[in-house]
């Protein structure tokens, strides 16, 4: 397995590609659409700058030349452009809401992919749902007060009706009537997303580049008024079943997964490895699970994350995990501290995993046992 970081593309500086390195990351995931700013920015390269633009470009393709670009500035820095993650809802909001430019925004996805893979960028991660990632609260609820992300179901804000003219908690049409988003089915929602994958799978697979699902974050059967994509274990299975290819794929997030009543985060893992059904690990960890949970330190959640590594070793996962929501350290950099403390510690356990792997295969393969 290989040890990541995921960086917002705002976040592609030469020191932060320093610090991933020192860190003991190989890989590089970036995330190309910016969700903390006040409307969905997609990001672009500035070729005067030498960096990365997210300034606007609302719904603006890639480029080859920029994805050249941006895996370049990665390897520049002694590291490998693992994936890319999360489209800007402007780019496809109405093949998530079946709306009037749903084959137009099909296609411009099946552009992407085709640019991605004439890039040699092999991975696109996505999250099939109208809601997103809904954002908890960040309260002092880590270790020793660290800034730890907390969610309650109850919060009336939770289910707060989508307006026209959003999705993924973004406004993509500011100029949308009144009103509000009208409920829609995990059996419309499965539809859709049916729909995705048959066309842009065939284009994924031309171009040898994987798509990895996101399961659903909080791991609710609605939330906003919407239906859930992938919020139950079981339905990971049938995500993979509904259209089997090897470009078909989960983006595995032990975090959501442990999020989910009932959840046996270690089987799950190690089955989806087996099948070949992982792109990468989003690997964190929590305490709780829904209806309230708060997210924790990679070796203070309810998860045994080391025994995690070894259900992926088993299976025969070998490849990228990123650290994933760490709490937020106190001191003058607390994003870099806590994933500086998460990628310590997953570096010593990958190396103990596969220390421990490579000593049961030796031990099954001895003619003495």
């Amino acid at each position: 397995m290989e040890l990541g970081l995921g960086l917002y593309a705002r976040m592609l500086t030469r020191d932060n590609l320093a610090f991933a390195r020192q860190a003991g990351a190989t890989a590089i995931v970036v995330h190309m659409a910016d969700y903390t700013t006040d409307g969905p920015r997609h990001s672009h390269f500035d070729a005067d700058a030498k960096g990365w633009d997210v300034s606007g470009a609302r719904g603006k393709l890639w480029t080859v030349e920029e994805l050249v670009a941006l895996r370049e500035l990665v390897e520049s820095e002694g590291l490998r452009l693992a994936a890319l993650e999360n489209l800007n809802p402007a780019l496809w909001y109405d093949v998530l809401l079946d709306g009037a430019e749903k084959q137009s925004q099909l296609e411009g996805i099946r552009t992407i992919i085709r640019r991605m893979g004439q890039a040699g960028i092999l991975c696109l991660g996505y999250n099939f749902t109208l809601a997103g990632v809904w954002g908890p609260r960040r309260l002092p609820s880590g270790r020793g007060g660290a800034g730890a992300s907390s969610f309650d179901a109850a919060d009336p804000v939770v289910q707060k009706p989508i307006r026209n003219g959003e999705v993924w908690n973004r406004v993509y049409d500011p100029t949308a009537p009144e009103g509000v988003l009208a409920p829609v089915s995990r059996e419309a929602l499965l539809r859709r997303h049916r729909d995705f994958l048959a066309a842009v799978l065939p284009v994924a697979e031309e171009s040898g580049v994987v798509l990895a699902a996101h399961p659903d974050d909080p791991p609710l059967e609605t939330v906003r008024g919407q239906a859930r994509f992938m919020h139950r274990p079981l339905h990971f299975r049938e995500m993979v079943d509904s259209y089997p290819s090897p470009s078909n794929r989960i983006e595995l997030c032990i975090g959501t997964v442990a999020e989910m009543p009932g959840a046996d985060v270690y089987t799950l893992a190690e089955d989806l490895a087996r099948g070949g059904h992982i792109g990468y690990v989003h690997f964190r960890n929590v305490r709780g699970q829904v209806p309230t949970y708060t997210e924790s330190f990679v070796d203070d959640g309810d998860v045994d994350m080391p025994r995690v590594l070894a259900a992926l070793c088993r299976g025969g996962f070998s490849g990228v995990l990123i650290p994933d929501h760490t709490p937020l350290m106190t001191c003058g950099a607390p994003w870099h501290a806590g994933m500086a403390f998460a990628l310590g510690y997953m570096r010593a356990a990958l190396r103990a995993a596969e220390t421990d792997s490579n000593r049961e295969f030796q031990l099954e393969a001895s003619p003495c046992r």
